[in-house]
């Protein structure tokens, strides 16, 4: 048996207000982000208070990398200046490339009851931050899902997902940073070892229940905490009175990172060149 995968922190997000006003629990971002290439950012944003969220993210530009929205209550409109136009819904994963440029909006379409949901930043290698912008919505009918031989049911939303027992493509796929997102619903007892590529960076976001981490530092962490593991070893997780937790994991890009605001490039050059753009109209 290969060792474990270690634990290197185990750590709640911050309380944070992005958009028009909209409350959420910034899990990673800003500060060290580097420490979680190829990922750049990930927000949750649960409510069932109006007042949290209905104010929306009117538009808005990015640059430089991939946001990915995964709804799991409630309604999300959005719009951008390429023409797209799509409503998210529970269940529902938007992804969206803003490469060299992108506005968009996305705003509330509900007026009460609850709204919650991830969205995750990917960044994109440098070759690619200036391509072409790209738009999917992914109904949650075509997400690929599975069931362990222990209860534990997959979504298995991008990257190739692998227990020893059982395989699944997910409903993305990317060829530089090769990322893994699966939402994994573990109910009361099951266990499950995930199959992750040595080196990859992996991170799991506890937002129900508890999880068990075996192994000779035996954890539970709390919904609400963040873990970062180690990039080499096995990962065997489980749950004694049931969990629901995202996993992500991804190749790392290892090329530098700056960031201002919703633009992410590799040089300080290169984030001036985005704001002139952006300020210009010339932004796409």
């Amino acid at each position: 048996m290969s060792p474990l995968r270690s634990v290197l922190a185990i750590q709640p997000g911050q309380p944070a207000s992005d958009g028009a006003g909209v409350r959420l629990n910034r899990v990673i971002g800003g500060n060290g982000i580097e420490r979680f290439d190829p990922f750049l950012m990930l927000d949750e944003f649960a409510s069932d208070d109006p007042d949290d969220y209905i104010a929306g993210f009117p538009p808005h530009p990015h640059r430089g990398f991939e946001t990915i929205t995964y709804m799991l209550e409630g309604r999300m409109r959005h719009e951008d200046h390429l023409g797209n136009v799509g409503l998210l819904q529970s269940g529902d994963v938007q992804w969206m490339t803003a490469a060299r440029g992108i506005i968009h909006s996305e705003m509330p379409e509900q007026e009460q009851g609850a709204m919650r949901g991830f969205q995750l930043w990917l960044n994109l290698p440098a070759k690619d931050k200036l391509g072409a912008p790209g738009y999917r919505d992914i109904p949650a009918s075509e997400i690929p899902r599975l069931t362990s031989s222990s209860g534990v049911e997959v979504v298995v939303i991008a990257g190739q997902f692998d227990d020893g027992e059982a395989q699944q493509s997910g409903a993305v796929q990317r060829p530089h940073t090769e990322p893994q997102l699966f939402d994994l619903h573990l109910p009361a007892g099951s266990q499950i070892a995930p199959r992750l590529p040595d080196g990859h960076r992996a991170m799991l976001y506890v937002y129900a229940g508890t999880l068990e981490l075996p192994g000779a530092s035996a954890q539970a962490v709390p919904a609400g905490r963040l873990v970062r593991l180690s990039d080499h070893g096995e990962l065997h997780l489980g749950s004694r009175d049931g969990a629901k937790l995202l996993l992500i994991a991804g190749k790392p890009l290892g090329e530098p990172i700056v960031q201002y605001g919703p633009f992410v490039m590799n040089s300080r050059e290169e984030i001036e060149q985005a704001l002139r753009d952006f300020r210009d109209g010339v932004l796409a």
